[in-house]
């Protein structure tokens, strides 16, 4: 058995339409992108924006917004074509599998899979956080913290995990619409700090710009936590200066895994060939425009300093710090509300990419079953949901977000190297969307996708073997023997999928049916 054996795209595609193992499509154009702002504005803005300008870059941390979004931009073109190529779930891990061979497809799924369990974690933890805050703020006097057998348990991600999950579980449509509504009160919220924001901003804190670099202080500069580039270079590890700009980038590119996470739904979209493409890069724009103008408004408020001072740099703490309490309160409220969608994304990605690798036999296939008529992968989604929670409430694993961005950056790496092999084995194939200038984009992009990872931590990189580690003893005693490559009389027949569609054609009839007799029935009373 080969270990870069290949699952054909032809059989992916088919591999979708199996009995007891699909998805629906209802995601539109909108529903697209505003799924990409609904992950990446929470993660980036609200959560480590403040963070990469007092440690790491100053007022230059726009800059490293725009390198981290124009890196992004590069790999996006990449899914972009692969998405509206082969329109089924799993996003990077499916398209690996097409082009570089299974065991790599392996790697991709669990470096998935450690990217968004971490941040679903990490983001359901800062929800709690927040959820503190504004008990805070309003002098609302309920505990946050639980004592359970002697451990203790922060009750909001456990919260609202729980019903994220449940709504994922219901339908995906439904999920949607109620993303829609919290995303869009995110936006105003964005745009309210934006503009009040630049009515505190002072100029001499744009100066300098670029701050002189300095040595890491105290434990900063010991070999786990300075970056693998400066710890193989030997060059001295370093806050601000040009170097701060790159590792600002590799941290905040953390806020653009949203795009990432959407491409996992491709097999939930109407249309997908057009639908993907159009609801990628509408959401990255969207989303580009909204970072640079809030840190531009953030560094310009406060001093990078102070923002290096504080335990808990973020956007509240830039305005209390020019005297507007009243505007930290908006915005903590407006913060928990942005963090609310983005855990739900996240727990949409992260059960498709398992959903997707348990379908293959490289995870236990009972995972990879939907309910019947909303045609949900029910139960992962509840294990996903569940795992999630109680990590969040019962750990501080806050400590690995780095950890995200590593394994978003490992498939951005992959996916870009993909398209390359991809045009080269099967140039006959329809593509909606193609990038331009093939191969130098693709090249290009895994080029600054891995200088970026160069720029994560030593510490990070130990743990990202040790994860890998841990993924290839599983696929080697479990998922090699498993897969559906190895048991080909596992794969349905022609007919049987044709039988099936029938059947399901006849029942949607029947239904379309029954609703107009009963419209005729209500006569002037029509349904709702």
């Amino acid at each position: 058995m080969s270990l870069f054996r290949i699952k054909s795209i032809e059989q992916s595609m088919a591999d979708a339409d199996e009995p007891g193992h699909q998805l629906k499509r209802t995601l539109s154009t909108f529903d697209l992108m505003i799924l990409g702002v609904a992950v990446a504005v929470g993660a980036g803005i609200f959560s480590v924006g403040a963070k990469a300008a007092g440690s790491y870059a100053g007022p230059a941390v726009t800059l490293s917004f725009v390198l981290a979004a124009i890196t992004c931009a590069l790999a996006i073109m990449c899914y972009a074509e692969f998405a509206s190529t082969i329109p089924v779930a799993g996003s990077a891990y499916t398209y690996t599998y097409a082009t570089l061979g299974e065991l790599l497809a392996w790697i991709i799924g669990w470096d998935l899979i450690l990217e968004l369990f971490t941040a679903g974690a990490v983001i359901a933890k800062y929800w709690g956080i927040y959820l503190s805050n504004v008990f805070m703020l309003f002098d609302i006097n309920i505990p946050t913290t639980v004592s359970v057998f002697g451990l203790e348990l922060t009750w909001g991600p456990l919260l609202i995990v729980a019903i994220f999950t449940t709504l994922l579980v219901l339908g995906t449509e439904l999920s949607a619409r109620v993303n829609n509504v919290f995303t869009l009160i995110k936006i105003a919220i964005v745009l309210f700090v934006i503009v009040v924001g630049f009515l505190y901003v002072r100029t001499e804190n744009y100066t300098p710009f670029v701050p002189e670099p300095v040595p890491t202080s105290g434990t900063g500069g010991d070999v786990w936590s300075q970056s693998l580039f400066s710890f193989l270079s030997g060059a001295e590890p370093q806050q601000y200066g040009v170097l701060g700009i790159l590792a600002g980038a590799a941290l905040v590119f953390f806020a653009f895994i949203g795009f990432d996470v959407v491409a996992t739904s491709a097999e939930e979209v109407r249309n997908p060939q057009k639908t993907l493409p159009r609801g990628i890069f509408g959401g990255l724009a969207i989303v580009t425009v909204l970072y640079i103008l809030v840190t531009l408004a953030l560094t310009g408020m406060v001093s990078y300093q102070e923002l290096a001072e504080a335990d808990e740099a973020s956007l509240a703490t830039a305005f209390i710090n020019v005297g507007a309490d009243w505007a930290a309160q908006v915005i903590s409220i407006g913060i928990l509300i942005g963090l609310t969608t983005v855990i739900m994304v996240l727990l949409l990605g992260l059960a498709r990419v398992v959903f997707a690798m348990s379908r293959d036999g490289l995870l236990p296939r009972w995972l990879s079953h939907t309910t019947e008529h909303q045609k949900t992968p029910a139960r992962v989604q509840v294990i996903a949901g569940a795992a999630v929670a109680l990590v969040a409430g019962f750990t501080n694993v806050d400590v690995l977000e780095e950890m995200i961005n590593i394994g978003t950056l490992s498939a951005f790496v992959l996916v870009s190297i993909g398209i390359v092999v991809l045009r080269k084995r099967r140039p006959d194939l329809p593509r909606a969307f193609r990038v331009p200038l093939s191969p130098v984009v693709p090249i290009l992009s895994a080029v600054l996708c891995f200088w970026l990872m160069l720029n994560l931590t030593t510490l990070t990189w130990v743990r990202f073997a040790i994860w890998l580690a841990i993924g290839l003893a599983v696929y080697f005693l479990y998922g090699r023997s498993h897969s559906r490559l190895n048991h080909p009389e596992l794969i349905p027949l022609e007919h049987e999928r044709e039988e099936h569609h029938r059947v399901e054609h006849e029942q949607h009839r029947r239904e379309h049916e029954e609703r107009v007799r009963l419209r005729k029935e209500h006569g002037d009373h029509p349904e709702p």
